[in-house]
């Protein structure tokens, strides 16, 4: 029986795949990318067609003998990186290091990793897709000629370190907008005007909102028109003038999308995109699930499918019909419409339906669980029967006033028995429950309630907002937000405040600077027809080497005209009130890594700096110091006393102002695991302190004594036996 080699990225995926082809396949890993473009160096070669210069990775010299010698050894090589473009030239980079011929069968995929599926790939290779292996050459190239030429023109006229890349640029433009946006706000008052009231004297009250002022919509201005609308109102008799009840239905979300699945897993669980696909890719190369073994427990991670395999959906209408009845199931499974045309892979689900959640507990960690149980309930529930409301509309009228009382109620709830979509700055949809009125019925009015409001500014971009708002521009993939987000936030260009992307003087200045010289790298549509344009290439329908010839004819003279025309920009500095101890200068504020700081002007000469410290106004129990906010090197906050590290006190939870009402020490906000939280006293021998996290250590530390005194009791014995076989040779 011939041997063969099956090459794939990770060491994870390569024993979970090891376990499935059995003893004539040997199976490893490449680690990636094995060959790039060189970072000493340009790499590309404008005069000849631009031809790239690739070099194998400093470091994977090890990874690279291995392989070649694996295979000598074998009658067949099969390349098995991942299933997207980044994957197809990993695959064409192994092939030129094992010299592979382009034409030959070798490249097998697969969209999960399954027994059946591996096995079917092994029987189903194919030649390296070159077209593919184009379009992914043509994105690292334009990415190379923007980063590698733009980025050292900002070193030189503007400050070292810095970056522009051909689609950060434009994510950091799209926050730089938004905040435009904001502050050339101007607010406008409006008022609401709320009826309470019931239907009998001793019945249950319900409110009616004022949408009419004689058969106009209401606008209500100012507080001198509510006052006045409340006066009539409260003099008006108030009637019912119809009442309509309708059934409604809300129907379930699509599978997950890699964007889709990062946006839900910033709102529900609280994830960067980044941790999102670390963890995702985890799923997928799989993980130790007992005696069942290595197992992949999601299909591919990165993908713009919504569609689902008919033998998931066949499995997933049996888990429903067994776990919740036919009346969860619709007649036919749903199906849903891609925006784009790709379809390679299916949607992110799970790949065995026989492993729920709850099956793997005490397999994954604990964020490998949340995340797997989210893909789990959305890719469930996406099969699952419509939610069905029953609505009631009342509509009221009073004198020249016209109100409406809307009420809702959940009849069947579908797919709303396993998982409800969350969106961005949604309120929970709640039951209201409104009486049984007849048209021509007299209400009895409670009380009439004019509230003031202010129109809003439109809101800083999170996480979820910022990567549906480039999914819907078309401003790079879905697998490249992660990398994109970090980048412009380590570049000082934006920071995350409140969990939501603002924009530095850094960045205002960066993207003014590209706006005047370099308009069209950080133009919306340009950058979205160039993904068009990258599309086209991996179809087959357009040219590697056009693309970047119509590139960098316009971008290398738009190059030389900044080179000649930009001077020194000087960044504007922010001095603050704090002198320095050392030189008496007032010392100014730096943007660094780690967030803002405070240095001296006087540098190179002094170089004191120090941490610019958030006060909480609250005081120190230990030393009557201020106890002040801070950061870890990675960003988590905590707080701490000023006068550290002569005084210790620190805390992960955040002071309040408010005293404990037993012994007057200062309280704490503690979050709790569900995403709640609640306060406790900061004095752990308050007698309201909660005595379970105190127990908790206390057994630890009961279990760490018993382990050592029984490590002891052993070496005790072993010593004694030593001797004993000692004494007797």
């Amino acid at each position: 029986m011939s041997k063969a080699l099956v090459i794939v990225e990770s060491p994870a995926k390569a024993k979970t795949i090891e376990k499935f082809l059995g003893k004539n396949y040997i199976v490893r890993a490449s680690m990636g990318h094995l060959r790039d473009l060189p970072k000493s160096q340009f790499g590309v070669d404008v005069d000849k067609d631009f031809t790239p210069k690739y070099i194998n990775i400093r470091g994977k010299g090890d990874i690279i003998k291995s392989l070649k010698s694996a295979a000598k050894a074998v009658d067949k090589v099969y390349l098995a990186s991942d299933p997207d473009r980044e994957g197809e030239a990993i695959a064409w980079h192994l092939a030129h290091i094992l010299n592979i011929p382009e034409d030959q069968a070798c490249r097998i995929e697969f969209n999960e990793i399954t027994k059946s599926t591996i096995q079917n790939a092994v029987k189903h290779p194919r030649p390296i897709d070159i077209e593919r292996v184009d379009a992914q050459q043509a994105r690292r190239l334009l990415d190379r000629m923007v980063g590698y030429q733009l980025s050292p023109l900002l070193w030189r006229k503007v400050r070292k370190g810095l970056s522009a890349g051909r689609v950060q640029s434009v994510a950091v433009r799209i926050i730089c907008d938004r905040e435009k946006e904001i502050k050339a706000f101007i607010s406008e008052e409006y008022w609401s005007i709320t009826a309470k009231m019931r239907e009998k004297p001793k019945s249950v009250l319900f409110e009616a909102q004022l949408t009419l002022i004689d058969g106009k919509k209401a606008k209500v201005e100012d507080e001198s028109q509510a006052e006045k609308i409340k006066a009539e109102l409260e003099q008006a008799e108030f009637t019912v003038v119809d009442v309509k009840r309708r059934e409604r239905k809300r129907n379930p979300a699509a599978p997950f999308t890699t964007s889709s699945l990062q946006q839900e897993a910033v709102r529900k669980l609280g994830f960067t995109s980044r941790k999102t696909m670390m963890i995702a890719q985890q799923l997928y190369e799989g993980l130790e699930l007992g005696s069942l073994g290595h197992v992949g427990l999601i299909t591919y991670m990165r993908t713009d499918s919504v569609r689902l395999a008919e033998s998931a959906q066949q499995d997933i209408r049996k888990y429903v019909e067994l776990k919740y009845g036919q009346s969860y199931l619709p007649e036919k499974s749903p199906v849903y419409l891609n925006k784009k045309s790709q379809d390679a892979h299916e949607a992110i689900r799970p790949s065995n339906f026989e492993l729920p959640p709850d099956r793997l507990v005490k397999y994954l960690s604990k964020e490998q669980l949340r995340l797997y149980t989210l893909i789990w309930e959305r890719t469930i529930a996406s099969q699952m029967t419509a939610a069905i409301y029953d609505t009631l509309t009342i509509d009221i009228t009073a004198s020249h006033f016209g109100l409406r009382a809307n009420g809702s109620t959940v009849k069947f709830p579908g797919f709303m028995a396993v998982y409800i979509e969350s969106k961005d700055d949604e309120e929970k949809e709640k039951d209201i429950t409104l009486p049984a009125l007849t048209v021509g019925q007299i209400l009895n009015l409670d009380k009439i309630i004019p509230k003031q409001h202010f129109t809003e500014p439109p809101p800083r971009y999170t996480e979820a907002t910022l990567v549906k708002v480039l999914e819907e521009k078309g401003i790079g993939r879905p697998s490249t937000y992660a990398p994109i987000i970090e980048t412009i936030l380590a570049r000082g260009y934006v920071v995350r405040v409140d969990k939501k992307f603002e924009p530095t003087e850094l960045g205002f200045v960066v993207l003014d600077l590209l706006k005047q010289y370099f308009k069209t790298i950080i133009d919306v549509e340009f950058t979205a027809n160039m993904e068009n344009n990258l599309d086209e290439i991996a179809e087959g329908k357009g040219s590697r080497v056009e693309l970047l010839r119509d590139f960098y004819t316009w971008f290398a003279v738009d190059l030389a005209h900044a080179e000649e025309e930009i001077g020194h920009v000087e960044l504007p500095v922010e001095i603050s009130d704090v002198q320095c101890e050392n030189c008496g200068k007032y010392m100014v504020v730096k943007h660094g890594r780690y967030g803002d700081f405070l240095a001296c002007p006087g540098f190179p000469e002094c170089r004191n700096t120090k941490a610019i410290l958030k006060e909480t106004g609250v005081s120190c129990s230990k030393c009557s110091g201020n106890i002040v906010e801070r950061k870890t090197k990675r960003g988590k906050i905590f707080y701490g006393c000023q006068n550290y590290p002569t005084c210790d006190f620190m805390t992960w939870d955040m002071p309040l102002k408010e005293n404990c009402q037993t012994c007057g020490a200062f309280m704490l906000k503690h979050n709790l695991k569900n995403g709640q939280s609640n306060t406790l006293c900061s004095n752990e021998a308050c007698t309201t302190r909660p005595v379970i996290a105190e127990k908790k250590v206390a057994n630890v530390v009961k279990k760490a004594k018993t382990a050592t005194k029984a490590k002891t009791k052993v070496k005790g014995t072993v010593a004694t036996k030593k001797k004993e076989k000692t004494k007797s040779e």
